[in-house]
């Protein structure tokens, strides 16, 4: 007997010992123990097809369907600032946060934030747009992240 059937029939004759496998279990493993290689080959091959069963790793539809989703999802690094809305009451305010994050004379603030809705900066990181949008809202804007 080869080392590996020697293995596998000294690993089943413990678990039969301690009750964990039936007789029948031990006997089928000696057998197989015992197989060449391509008598192995034939078994598979055989019980596949006496049981219309494949040894290949099943693949569910939801794996198959995200396998290029799967990969590595890139987090979002560049933003768009969107001025959604302006209260007409916060309008002056409103104004000078967007001149300060825009860099924008003061018509031009003016123009873009009456001309809703409005792309105030366009690539911004996500720590500079967060930023952004927490002034624009401190003073009464509705703003939009894309």
């Amino acid at each position: 007997m080869s080392k590996m059937s020697d293995d596998i029939q000294n690993t089943t004759s413990m678990n039969s010992e301690n009750g964990a496998v039936s007789d029948a279990v031990t006997k089928v493993a000696s057998m197989l123990s015992g197989l060449s290689v391509v008598e192995t080959v034939e078994l598979v091959d055989f019980l596949q097809k006496q049981w219309g069963v494949s040894a290949a790793a099943p693949v569910t539809a939801a794996q198959a369907s995200s396998g290029v989703q799967s990969e590595v999802k890139e987090e979002q690094t560049e933003f768009d600032l969107i001025l959604k809305s302006v209260d007409a009451s916060k309008k002056v305010p409103t104004i000078k946060v967007v001149r300060a994050i825009t860099a924008l004379a003061l018509t031009e603030a003016k123009k873009m934030t009456e001309s809703t809705p409005a792309t105030l900066k366009s690539a911004m990181s996500k720590e500079d747009a967060e930023k952004a949008k927490a002034e624009l809202e401190a003073v009464g804007a509705t703003v939009e992240l894309k």
